[in-house]
C-alpha cells in the first residue's frame, strides 16, 4: 500500500526538483532546457535509470532507514547567464528550494485536512500521502545539500569557494559518484543527513502544530 504511495510523491519530487533547476535558468537568461522539453511534469523526459528507477526500488524493497533518488538532470549553459556566478549559484540551489516548499506546502495542507476531519483513522491514505509528501521532500532537500559531485550542495559550495580552493575542489568532480555510493554504503551519508532531516522535520512539525491550532 504505501509503495503505491511512495513512488508517484518520489517521482513528482524529483521532477518538480529538476524543472525547479531549468525554470530558474530560463529566467537567468539561459532558454537550453526550454528549449529541450525540460520544463514539463511528464515524467518521460526526466527519468534516469539509476536515479529514478533501480536505487529508489531497492531502497523500498529493502526497507532502507533513507528513500533517495533523482530525475536525470536538466541541461545548463552557463554562458548564458546574465550574471554566471551568482545565476549558476541560483539555479544549483533552485531545486532545494522546490523540495523544501513541496515539504511546507505538505505540512500546510496535512494541517488544513487534520482541522476539517478531526477524527481520523491512523491510516488514512490522505495523512499517510501528505507525511511522505513531507518526508521524502525533506530527504531530497538535505540529500541534495551534501557538497559531493553532482549533487547540488558542490555547486553551490564550488561558487562559494575563493577561486583557488574551487580549483582544487574541482578535482573531484569526476570521482563524486563514486565517492556518493562508498558514503552512501557505509552509511557515513545518513550519520551527516539524518540530524539534519529530523531537524527540518522538527520545525515543520511546529508549523503543523501551529495550523491545527
Amino acid at each position: 500500500m504505501d509503495a503505491l504511495i511512495i513512488i508517484p510523491i518520489l517521482l513528482l519530487s524529483v521532477i518538480i526538483h529538476e524543472v525547479a533547476h531549468g525554470y530558474v535558468a530560463y529566467r537567468c537568461g539561459d532558454p537550453t532546457a526550454y528549449y529541450q522539453g525540460r520544463l514539463t511534469l511528464n515524467p518521460l523526459p526526466h527519468i534516469d535509470l539509476m536515479g529514478t528507477v533501480i536505487l529508489p526500488a531497492l531502497l523500498i524493497i529493502t526497507n532502507a532507514p533513507l528513500l533517495i533518488g533523482w530525475a536525470k538532470p536538466v541541461p545548463v549553459n552557463p554562458y548564458n547567464f546574465r550574471n554566471t556566478k551568482r545565476d549558476h549559484l541560483l539555479v544549483s540551489l533552485a531545486g532545494i528550494g522546490a523540495n523544501i516548499c513541496l515539504a511546507l506546502l505538505c505540512t500546510i495542507a496535512y494541517g488544513l485536512y487534520m482541522n476539517l476531519f478531526p477524527n481520523l483513522p491512523a491510516r488514512d491514505a490522505v495523512v499517510i500521502l501528505f507525511n511522505y509528501g513531507i518526508r521524502i521532500n525533506v530527504l531530497l532537500a538535505v540529500f541534495n545539500c551534501m557538497p559531493i559531485p553532482p549533487l547540488d550542495g558542490s555547486w553551490v559550495l564550488y561558487h562559494l569557494l575563493p577561486a583557488p580552493l574551487a580549483t582544487a575542489y574541482r578535482r573531484l568532480y569526476p570521482f563524486g559518484f563514486i565517492l556518493l555510493v562508498v558514503l552512501l554504503v557505509s552509511n557515513v551519508l545518513q550519520l551527516v543527513m539524518v540530524p539534519v532531516y529530523k531537524g527540518i522535520i522538527g520545525l515543520l512539525q511546529q508549523v503543523l502544530q501551529a495550523v491545527i491550532a
